[in-house]
């Protein structure tokens, strides 16, 4: 069976992207495996943010772990966009989260997709300059040009 990497964030270009992907894993053609990622910077900010809150409050949380907040986002994001696709679609999803400097980004990618055994990337490419794209590279263009299999790039 098929696995395909499917990168989100929280924008309508990715519910568009998941919703492909879904149609391509309809029933059970393939496993699709939802990756999220979070910024070193961000996981400390909410971190951080959290703990003020539980002090305050003097609440504790469930999941007080960027890795485990991200998850829970790319778990209620999928079950959110999946949820309005055809019902006679079957589709099994896993999540995968990162937590990488945006300019490794690219790497988490390829890497997750190589650790998972996943055969297939799906991913929101930005539209960019050709000197943006010269200058700041493009994450979309370094996993096409670097993953061993097909690449579905949706632009924004």
């Amino acid at each position: 069976m098929q696995r395909a990497l499917v990168v989100i964030d929280d924008t309508d270009a990715h519910r568009r992207l998941l919703t492909e992907a879904s149609q391509f894993a309809r029933n059970g053609a393939a496993e699709l495996v939802v990756f999220a990622w979070t910024t070193p910077e961000a996981a400390e900010d909410g971190n951080d943010a959290i703990e003020w809150v539980e002090e305050m409050e003097g609440t504790t949380f469930e999941d007080t772990d960027a890795t485990a907040m991200t998850r829970q986002f790319a778990r209620e994001f999928s079950e959110d966009v999946l949820s309005e696709v055809d019902a006679d679609i079957d589709v099994d999803v896993e999540t995968e989260v990162v937590i990488t400097p945006d300019d490794e980004r690219d790497d988490a990618i390829l890497s997750a997709a190589d650790r998972l055994g996943c055969d297939h990337v799906f991913l929101v490419g930005q539209k960019r300059s050709p000197t943006g794209k010269a200058i700041f590279g493009n994450i979309a263009q370094r996993v096409l040009l670097n993953f061993d299999g097909p690449v579905t790039v949706m632009m924004e």
